[in-house]
């Protein structure tokens, strides 16, 4: 049997060495194809919401929207209003029901199940034309750091993809379950002797147990790859020391790469690469149970290289828009750099004019590379400041930095006083290395943020509000708080801001006694 050199799927056995030399010209090559793309992005969208409308007009959305009668970007705009969830659920439940040619033509391979803080669970439909965007993007994300970097050799070793469980459940007849968990089913066959941990390991529901069959899996191999989460890569580095006392250099001297997506790398990067005792080449990516929409193209430039070419049609509202009745829709080819806008996708799975939470800022638009900056969510703006995560992430890491401050996790909270005292921001943050002057610490964040953050600055030269205070929680803080309320590992997260109390008062507990600033 003669075997392709694709990354995509080949069923013959590659010897390792093969696989190195056979990387090499294929990362070349789709480097090269990717490169070529980054000219033509903003027409390439415009042909991939032409295809989209023409390939769903006959489906239920398609026909109730009058997919037929649209021939151009304002067309659809009128056509198509933007939804959330909650506004989609109707069609989902029509899927689950077993009906087909809901959202696109018959149905969805997957359900993606997905936790929503207003939903519940979300069940995100993942087509036959849908899943390659998922496939082949984490493959492109490697081959271009390969084409660039040189370092192939990587693909010799093993390679750690820290996921949810791939046992998969059945909704309305749909395989359904965590979007990592179902992309492992879709490792290519090339891929599998490097793949640790084992499915059976993988299949383990609670996350410490897992944590410590990994270590037992890993500790002995050559491991040269690990993907996953930032705080639950830190978790296993952590539990690596804890059962063989050496750090990751010394066990894995051809170890490389590390793969992250899913939050901010910024604030884990310094806890990061001191426990595993070295630096490492990192690879950035951006996928979410409704496409890979992002990844790190390049070591030497910033920001990830927009999606532009793979099935999804890509919408930009100015992030001070999205509560506004009739917000501003713009193409990718209207968007200007240093703006903040939210994400909306429509897909060849079927999502049409879906907000999916997300704001992104462009750093550059030739080519399109972004950053991701919060949760429309997750913002504090109970004073009218619209404080975001990229600008609290800023701020204590450029003092943290400074002060030769590591940090575990933070979050951040508004306290409004009702009496006597100005209101102001209380940060819960868990230390890896406090500093020796919490009090001067607190001071720095809360100049970065008032530098960041115009109304933040307003706010306190009107003495509306007092400088940010600090909670120092003790270790683990944020590892038992999510143990206790059953979200340890997988893909979850800490929110980074909060808009309420709910998180800070369940954080209360964990504070150190004492360890608190006012100034």
């Amino acid at each position: 049997m003669k075997c392709k050199i694709i990354f995509v799927s080949y069923s013959c056995h590659i010897p390792m060495k093969i696989k190195s030399f056979l990387a090499r010209p294929f990362a070349n090559y789709i480097h090269k194809q990717i490169r070529k793309g980054m000219s033509t992005a903003a027409e390439d969208q415009k042909k991939i919401l032409r295809d989209l409308v023409k390939a769903a007009k006959n489906t239920d959305f398609g026909r109730e929207h009058h997919f037929q009668d649209i021939n151009s970007y304002e067309d659809f705009k009128r056509a198509v209003p933007i939804r959330d969830y909650e506004s989609f659920k109707p069609y989902i439940e029509q899927i689950k029901e077993g009906k087909h040619n809901v959202l696109w033509k018959g149905q969805p391979i997957y359900f993606a199940k997905t936790s929503g803080t207003t939903s519940g669970v979300k069940y995100i439909p993942i087509t036959r034309d849908s899943i390659s965007n998922q496939i082949n993007t984490a493959r492109n994300a490697l081959l271009c750091y390969i084409a660039e970097t040189g370092n192939h050799l990587f693909t010799n070793g093993k390679m750690i993809f820290l996921s949810g469980s791939p046992e998969l459940e059945r909704v309305g007849g749909i395989p359904t379950g965590r979007l990592s968990g179902i992309v492992n089913h879709h490792v290519p066959s090339y891929l599998r002797t490097n793949q640790l941990p084992t499915y059976e390991t993988n299949c383990i529901e609670d996350w410490e147990t897992k944590l410590d069959k990994i270590v037992e899996e890993t500790n002995s191999q050559d491991m040269t790859l690990i993907s996953g989460i930032p705080p639950w890569m830190q978790m296993y580095f952590d539990r690596l020391i804890q059962l063989t006392g050496k750090k990751a250099s010394e066990l894995f001297s051809n170890l490389t790469v590390l793969v992250h997506g899913g939050v901010n790398f910024d604030p884990y990067k310094a806890k990061l690469f001191a426990t595993i005792g070295k630096e490492l080449d990192t690879i950035e990516t951006y996928p979410a149970s409704e496409g890979f929409f992002a990844f790190q193209d390049s070591q030497k430039e910033e920001g990830l290289l927009l999606n532009s070419n793979s099935g999804i049609f890509f919408e930009f509202i100015p992030a001070q828009e999205i509560f506004s009745e009739n917000p501003t829709r713009l193409l990718l080819e209207d968007v200007k750099a240093g703006e903040n806008y939210v994400l909306i996708v429509n897909n060849n799975a079927g999502l049409w004019g879906y907000n999916i939470g997300d704001t992104v800022k462009f750093l550059s638009v030739k080519p399109y590379r972004l950053v991701v900056t919060g949760r429309v969510k997750h913002f504090i703006s109970a004073f009218g400041e619209h404080v975001i995560g990229e600008e609290v992430e800023y701020s204590l890491m450029k003092a943290a930095e400074e002060s030769g401050v590591r940090i575990t996790e933070f979050t951040v909270a508004p306290m409004i006083q009702q009496g006597e005292g100005k209101s102001y921001h209380e940060w819960f943050i868990e230390f890896e290395e406090a500093p020796a002057d919490l009090e001067s610490f607190a001071v720095k964040v809360n100049e970065n943020l008032r530098v960041k953050n115009i109304y933040y600055d307003d706010l306190m030269r009107g003495h509306i509000l007092s400088p940010l205070v600090i909670r120092s929680l003790r270790k683990n803080a944020f590892i038992d708080y999510m143990k206790s309320i059953g979200k340890l590992g997988g893909q979850n997260k800490v929110p980074r801001l909060s808009n309420d109390r709910k998180l800070a008062e369940a954080l209360e507990p964990y504070a150190v006694v004492g360890e608190r600033t006012y100034f």
